[in-house]
């Protein structure tokens, strides 16, 4: 599997300057480069351990959820230039 996240931004109707959230989803790119057919799941804000009901990204990566998480944001840092997606990342990677 060759994955990478695409990040998308999402503005409310009364404020076209600020997002109101930053979406990220992984796709995996051995399946197609196009998106929506290489979709695989969307990283959520917190991935816990021990969840009740797990998340789609918690079922598809199981055990090995964090290490995904971990590699897919640092490597989107490095290749990001947004303020607004960055700050997100580093966010997430601090929880993490």
């Amino acid at each position: 599997m060759n994955l990478k996240l695409r990040i998308t931004k999402h503005y409310s109707s009364d404020s076209y300057i600020k997002p109101k959230h930053i979406r990220m989803s992984i796709v995996d790119l051995d399946k197609s480069p196009d998106y929506p057919v290489n979709f695989v799941c969307n990283l959520p804000k917190t991935i816990k351990v021990n969840e009740r009901q797990p998340s789609n990204f918690s079922k598809t990566f199981g055990d090995n959820k964090l290490e995904v998480a971990r590699t897919l944001l640092n490597d989107a840092l490095k290749t990001e230039d947004d303020p607004d997606i960055i700050s997100d990342i580093e966010a997430r990677l601090k929880i993490l």
